[in-house]
């Protein structure tokens, strides 16, 4: 049983969806002026000015972090470098009461909605000040003020939790939305394909954004999937779908902000994908030499998104070269100086290692605490010396 009428043939007839061409929707161009015919959308300076530093904040935050984790002060990174505008632009075309159910690489988001350097710091080296406490790997951030729901590991998990929030926000009725970033190679994930399908048969009020950035790790698009991108799968759910240029941030503020009007005011789900390129490694474990060349990055380098806003709010007179030397020396100082603040900060109370996910702790939990501590206590030249004292000093130590 289908929910349409199909037209009836009387000899086999086989389709493979070729017919369908998905366009490209692109506003800016890369020196900053715009395409004939193409219309900036209707943003005001300050915002302009408020998408840009989030950019530029997002780029070097990334540059100093990575130099941090090839020092050995950090165990792990991932890098947004080269996708800000999909990111940024797309948060910045949202509601701040909107919730965000992020991948990976989406700290551009938080930058926009006021993520402080200290607040990125503190997750990053996962010390007593962490909204996580220390129990995450560096880049799972989370901001319940901000409306960005903690990063979980696991590929593509957040894209299910995506529909079922917005169908909450869809029962509340107070005209909210929830966006969801992964990339194709999330897309791979069965994850993605139940998402799609609970949100247009429920009707919810969730954005759907894949930013396609060619490769899932060190597989490219082309062994990846035989068909033109992620964009058709869409057909599949009876879902709107839009392809958009992903280094272009008028474009994807303008693609964004009509899914989410189209999902707010009608509950229509909405699949953007948002062409873009990693122009960083897939995360600092990674070596992209092994399977791409300096001369395809290099093309990608002269489509930096980044550039392109710089040239655009040049062009309006909203930005010079002044300003943008000192929204980047004001930026690396303060990096350095907060990284320096953070990495003195104490770690989180060890106690903390058995809270929250019950209201009180159980007795079998207590009783794991107790002999940690005992075997801290017993193997100290194995452990920092904060948690020695604190095997000593908490509640119950000896």
């Amino acid at each position: 049983m289908t929910t349409t009428k199909s037209k009836v043939v009387y000899s086999p007839t086989f389709t493979d969806g070729a017919e369908f061409q998905i366009p490209t929707f692109k506003l800016l161009k890369q020196d900053g002026s715009l395409y004939k015919g193409g219309k900036a959308p209707a943003l005001k300076k300050d915002k302009a000015l408020r998408i840009y530093k989030a950019m530029v904040t997002t780029r070097v935050l990334d540059e100093r972090m990575l130099a941090a984790q090839r020092q050995g002060r950090l165990s792990f990174y991932m890098q947004c470098t080269g996708e800000e505008a999909s990111v940024v632009g797309s948060t910045a075309a949202l509601d701040d009461a909107d919730m965000i159910m992020a991948q990976y690489r989406e700290q551009g988001s938080l930058a926009y909605r006021g993520f402080t350097i200290d607040e990125f710091m503190n997750q990053l080296f996962g010390n007593e000040m962490d909204y996580g406490k220390g129990r995450q790997m560096p880049v799972h951030y989370g901001s319940s003020k901000l409306n960005y729901m903690t990063i979980s590991s696991p590929l593509a998990t957040q894209i299910p939790q995506a529909t079922g929030y917005a169908y909450g926000q869809k029962l509340a009725g107070k005209g909210h939305c929830t966006i969801t970033y992964f990339g194709e190679g999330a897309a791979s994930e069965g994850d993605f394909h139940a998402a799609l399908n609970m949100a247009t048969v429920h009707r919810v009020p969730v954005i759907f954004l894949c930013r396609n950035n060619g490769y899932a790790i060190s597989t490219p698009s082309v062994e990846q999937f035989a068909a033109d991108g992620v964009a058709p799968r869409a057909y599949g759910y009876k879902m709107d779908v839009i392809r958009v240029d992903g280094n272009d941030i008028l474009a994807v503020y303008e693609a964004t902000q009509a899914a989410r009007k189209m999902a707010v005011e009608e509950n229509r789900p909405v699949l953007i994908e948002a062409m873009t390129y990693r122009l960083a490694a897939h995360s600092s474990s990674d070596d992209p030499s092994g399977y791409r060349s300096k001369d395809e990055e290099a093309v990608w380098r002269e489509k930096d998104p980044i550039l392109r806003m710089q040239r655009w709010l040049q062009k309006k007179k909203w930005w010079s070269e002044d300003e943008e030397k000192q929204l980047q020396e004001g930026l690396r100082k303060e990096v350095l100086e907060t990284m320096k603040r953070a990495q003195k900060r104490s770690p989180p109370p060890l106690e903390s290692l058995i809270t929250d996910v019950y209201d009180q702790v159980p007795p079998a939990l207590n009783a794991q605490f107790e002999k940690l501590k005992t075997h801290i206590r017993k193997y100290p030249e194995a452990y920092p010396k904060s948690a020695n004292d604190a095997a000593i000093t908490s509640k119950g130590g000896a």
